[in-house]
């Protein structure tokens, strides 16, 4: 028993501050080559830790920054609503020739009205403006209280009274709210993130809307669910200079309700603005969005990535120049040519191009993770905070390895980072190594032959009804559940043991072999 408990808590176990340290000097001592001083400048740049910016600090400068982005939101919104039809917003273009192409661009990809499915969406497992994080499974927002800002309750009780087992069995209790509660997560060891807690009803259809705008800018070619087709376009951006790689700053943030009633067909238009949250609670105090939508929102991803390619596709059009327009969120690749007129007409619109993250000239170029040289991969891993348990380790461990092999060393390691690599290797168990999956932090990647691995511990979500309604889906037929007392269909494979961590927002894990 003792030895069994023992396995189960390695996950756990702590590991000394030296591997941090080593890995540190080590990436000093790396050879002077395009991708190891690429590795060296970027390995730790999203650090955080307790000797980092202190949380309280981050998070003030995200909110800080974030009420930057609304107060230059207020003047782009005057911008537009008060711009002259005439006004040239490229060489012989004007604004009101060019919001006609782009929303036939924008009509082409979604169609002029939103199907009434598109608002059978679902729940994240995140948190709400309902329920915090610890009880935001999907299957606890079927049930009891659920928040919509006024101007969706309408949709909210169409979607429901649409639902056979969520009417039936639901019992849920309909609040208004004003809008969503802002929050921040860690960006890197000098700011946070602002992101947004959404109504719960305003969520679920969101992200219906976002999934259909996602499977429409699928069918051109632009697929949201695969971040490959970007980076390999990075990858012969830098090997001919042909394709540019632009970044914007604060890219969600800065789409602002007038560029979406210019850009969007008014059906369209309204319904988004009714399922958008209107107002953010800032730390008790309502601020009123000048953006359309935040991080957080369930359509904001597919909604900038819409915009953006429908902008890129406008601006090519009015400028012919031709060539390969691919986008991934903020992410935009496009033609070398068409870099200065897209940044132009970006910057009229509210957006701001990020200048450290775009390329347009030179041979390096970053997209979706992937950093390319002259055709040749450098992209780096990151240590994103301290390597503190067996997790960590093996995580970082792995990390290393993928690096070394990505630049093609067939498994063998880099010469100066192979003495922390084995470093870290004796504080593995032997039973772990042999792993051979690189993203994996339950086991090791060696030569070894594998007999064991860490697996994540199941949560047991004891949602009751809602976990039926989740499950079948709100579409389902409606069961004789009148009995019911607990559900009885199960979310994970088996059951596991699970046991408190050190680590904030843990992982549980235990070995199984």
């Amino acid at each position: 028993m003792l030895k069994q408990r023992r396995r189960q808590q390695c996950a756990n176990t702590r590991v000394p501050t030296t591997f941090e340290l080593s890995l540190r000097e080590a990436l000093k001592t790396l050879p002077e080559l395009p991708s190891y001083n690429h590795l060296k400048n970027e390995c730790f740049s999203k650090f955080v830790s307790s000797e980092t910016d202190a949380p309280e600090v981050r998070r003030q400068r995200a909110i800080f920054k974030w009420l930057c982005a609304e107060s230059n939101n207020q003047s782009t919104n005057e911008r537009l609503l008060t711009v002259d039809p005439e006004y040239l917003i490229l060489p012989g273009t004007t604004w009101c020739s060019f919001i006609n192409k782009l929303q036939s661009i924008v009509v082409s990809i979604i169609g002029e009205v939103p199907p009434d499915e598109a608002l059978m969406g679902g729940f994240s497992s995140g948190a709400s403006t309902s329920r915090m994080r610890t009880l935001g499974h999907p299957s606890y927002k079927f049930v009891g209280e659920a928040h919509v800002t006024p101007r969706a309750l309408t949709h909210g009780m169409s979607v429901i009274i649409d639902a056979p087992l969520w009417v039936r069995y639901g019992n849920i209790s309909v609040s208004e709210v004003p809008g969503n509660i802002v929050f921040t997560v860690p960006k890197n060891a000098v700011i946070d993130r602002v992101a947004a807690k959404e109504p719960d009803l305003n969520m679920f259809m969101q992200r219906g809307i976002g999934a259909f705008i996602g499977s429409r800018l699928r069918r051109h070619g632009i697929d949201l669910h695969d971040q490959s087709r970007n980076r390999r376009l990075a990858q012969e951006g830098s090997l001919t200079g042909d394709l540019c790689t632009l970044d914007l700053a604060s890219a969600s943030d800065s789409i602002t309700t007038m560029l979406c009633l210019e850009a969007l067909p008014i059906c369209w238009y309204t319904l988004l603005s009714d399922l958008r949250s209107p107002v953010t609670n800032i730390d008790g105090t309502e601020h009123v969005n000048e953006m359309f939508s935040s991080m957080g929102n369930g359509f904001t991803f597919e909604l900038e990535s819409l915009l953006f390619y429908s902008i890129a596709r406008t601006v090519s059009y009015f400028e012919g120049i031709s060539g390969i327009i691919s986008v991934y969120g903020d992410d935009i690749i496009a033609p070398t040519a068409l870099a200065t007129p897209l940044i132009d007409v970006l910057g009229f619109l509210g957006f701001s191009t990020n200048i450290e993250k775009s390329f347009v000239t030179g041979n390096f170029r970053e997209s979706c993770g992937g950093h390319f040289i002259n055709g040749l991969d450098v992209s780096p891993f990151y240590v994103n905070r301290p390597v503190t348990t067996l997790v960590d380790l093996i995580e970082i461990l792995n990390k290393i390895r993928w690096w070394c092999d990505k630049e093609g060393s067939h498994g063998i390691l880099c010469p100066t980072l192979e003495s922390v690599w084995s470093l870290g290797k004796e504080l593995v168990p032997k039973q772990l190594w042999g792993g051979r999956d690189y993203g994996s932090t339950g086991s090791l990647v060696t030569l070894d032959v594998g007999t064991h691995q860490m697996v994540p511990g199941e949560k047991r979500y004891k949602g009751g009804i809602g976990s039926y309604i989740h499950r079948l889906s709100v579409l389902g037929d409606v069961p004789d559940l009148t009995n019911l007392t607990r559900p009885t269909g199960k979310y994970e494979i088996k059951k596991v043991r699970t046991w408190s961590s050190p680590r904030p927002n843990p992982f549980p894990y235990e070995v199984i072999g």
